[in-house]
């Protein structure tokens, strides 16, 4: 950046340089610095990035793609929205590099933390189900008694973390076994010895060490001094769950610690839960649980209303019909009447009896309606989506979110506001992924220099991200006192693109840009950078049109001016020719007077001859 400013503040100097005497004195090509700081800044964003980063930011590509962290990261998102609770785990083995593993949140222990970010644990674990076969290649010192023994105990202790159905479902050739790591501190021990030339000489010594602890020795040990530090240390352990058995215990390998403070160190795994309160997580899932089984109570009591449910029925007057004579002889029976009913809906009936007395049953056919279950219906229908709605209260999720009822008469904006808001109810689980996606990157660019110099995958590291991002990484490992800052940047969503994209088409329509300037602009991935260049590149278009007027106006000037030479010169040319003209049509007419004269004097002296 100071090289490009030194460039910007001595451009017309270096060009009047390269003029005069063809020396550069640009350290960059002058025909890309920038114009302003603006611009400049904008510049460092966008266009520049140092060997280092480059390098880093391709390694963790490489690391996350060879891991399938994009499957591992829609796992997690899972995990935030079900569980409240995301967990990552990177390891590094010199056998397979840099592993990144999903961990299912309901394997894990830890020790009590209010931080929703887990930074104050000093151990946790995690529970796996191994095969023996895949115990034995874990830890080849296992004798057929030990396997044996974790076999069986394995197999009584299934009910201990897994359910009774994947408990029915299991043999004896899988193990529950309970990785962990323990976080606690160990005293870094020097021993300072003067030597005779007076010099001082420090020499590693273990926790024990102490130059006072013999008084006899006092005078001798004077020259003695010590020197020690606390620095926390890592300890990586396997438990088979069921026994006291210990397969693993010892101070963890390639521990991952920030090259800006060595006393550190960082666990393998990587916990968020961004809705934990006094150690109790909290998720949007368990925040609906009571409504959805309330909801699914009403579903079934819809079940139930509906089988009890029966159609509409016709009660039908025997009596009524028995005196009802159609005048054919015949009389009118049930069958008959019913299907007169159910045909065309008509119904014959006889106000009076034959003996004129009033009919009681002149209607022999009624329906009957049983209208009770569908006021039931009504009711669970309404109470279903009352619980419908609570979740969306509790939650956030609006329809505008959903898309489940969207009006017609709503106004755009104001779906647009109510999305924004269930968004927002929502953010926290973005953050809390985010979160972890960013750690994890962390954590690989700490473990990167594990594998240039350890990990025989090394090779195949190196030729997927190029012998030069190597080199260049080689280069980082002196770096001690710098950490790397890891930022993700979020892609646009639909909206901010079709914005940016009416931005870029007004500005096209107006010719205040160039297609080549839009085609710029829509590779940015950040919009606000995106726009920051737009306003550039809208600036430096009109700079440019205004050049290119004041050119074309020199231009016409100079075009106008030359034709007026031209004119004028035609002219004095016009005139040169008719003086020339004029001047040889007087001079034949004086060479044809002499001639005429000097014949007409000949003619006289002839005549003045004849008459002498």
């Amino acid at each position: 950046m100071d090289s490009i400013l030194r460039d910007m503040e001595t451009k017309d100097l270096t060009m009047f340089a390269e003029e005069a005497f063809g020396i550069r004195l640009t350290e960059n090509d002058p025909a890309q610095l920038p114009e302003t700081e603006e611009e400049l800044s904008l510049h460092m964003q966008l266009n520049y990035k140092q060997e280092v980063e480059l390098a880093e930011e391709q390694a963790i590509n490489v690391i996350l793609e060879g891991n399938n962290y994009e499957n591992i990261r829609k796992r997690v998102y899972y995990d935030l929205t079900v569980l409240g609770i995301g967990c990552v785990k990177n390891t590094f083995t010199e056998t397979e590099g840099i592993k990144i593993d999903y961990v299912d949140p309901a394997n894990l222990v830890w020790s009590y933390t209010e931080d929703p970010f887990f930074d104050d644990l000093y151990y946790i674990g995690e529970v796996k189900l191994i095969p023996l076969n895949e115990l034995k290649k874990q830890f080849p010192n296992m004798t057929q008694e030990d396997m044996e023994e974790a076999s069986g105990a394995g197999f009584q202790s299934r009910g201990l973390f897994r359910s009774q159905t994947e408990a029915n479902n299991l043999d004896k050739n899988t193990v529950q076994v309970l990785y962990f790591n323990y976080k606690t501190y160990m005293n870094e021990v020097y021993k300072v010895k003067e030597t005779s030339t007076g010099a001082s000489k420090i020499i590693i010594k273990d926790d024990t060490f102490n130059p006072q602890m013999n008084p006899a020795d006092a005078e001798f040990e004077a020259r003695f001094g010590k020197i020690s530090r606390s620095l926390e240390v890592l300890y990586e352990g396997a438990l088979i769950v069921g026994t006291n058995k210990l397969l693993k215990w010892e101070l963890a390998k390639n521990m991952m610690r920030p090259k800006s403070d060595y006393t550190k160190v960082k666990m393998n795994y990587s916990l968020v839960a961004p809705r934990m309160y006094k150690g109790r997580i909290e998720s949007l899932v368990s925040r609906v649980t009571t409504f959805a089984d309330m909801i699914q109570l009403t579903h079934l009591k819809l079940q139930q209303v509906m089988s009890r449910m029966v159609p509409d029925g016709v009660y039908l007057d025997a009596d009524g019909l028995a005196e009802i004579d159609l005048g054919n002889g015949t009389n009118y029976n049930p069958q008959e009447a019913l299907n007169m009913f159910f045909q065309t809906g008509s119904v014959i009936g006889r106000s009076y009896t034959q003996e004129g007395d009033m009919n009681p049953g002149k209607v022999p056919i009624q329906e009957i309606q049983s209208g009770s279950g569908g006021q039931k219906l009504a009711s669970l229908i309404q109470t279903y989506n009352y619980y419908l709605q609570m979740i969306r209260d509790v939650t956030g999720l609006n329809e505008a979110r959903d898309a489940s009822t969207p009006d017609k008469q709503s106004l755009v904006g104001i779906q647009k506001l109510a999305a924004a808001n269930s968004n927002t109810a929502t953010r926290h689980i973005l953050q809390a992924g985010l979160y972890l996606t960013s750690e994890t990157a962390a954590g690989i660019s700490l473990r990167v220099s594990d594998v240039l110099e350890y990990s025989p995958t090394r090779d195949a590291f190196i030729q997927k991200i190029g012998n030069h991002n190597v080199a260049t990484l080689d280069e980082m490992g002196d770096l001690h006192l710098y950490d790397f800052g890891i930022f993700i940047e979020l892609a646009p969503d639909e909206e901010e693109k079709q914005m940016l994209e009416n931005n870029i088409q007004t500005a096209l329509s107006a010719s205040l840009i160039d297609l080549s300037d839009a085609i710029d602009i829509r590779e940015v991935r950040s919009v606000k950078l995106a726009n920051q260049l737009l306003k550039i590149r809208r600036k430096k278009k009109l700079e440019q049109d205004q050049k290119m007027q004041q050119e074309n106006i020199q231009q016409q000037a100079q075009a106008n001016a030359q034709a007026q030479q031209v004119a004028a010169q035609a002219e004095v040319q016009k005139n040169q020719a008719m003086v020339n003209t004029n001047l040889q049509l007087e001079q034949g007419k004086a060479a044809l007077e002499k001639e005429r004269m000097m014949q007409e004097a000949q003619v006289k002296k002839e005549i003045m001859n004849h008459e002498f």
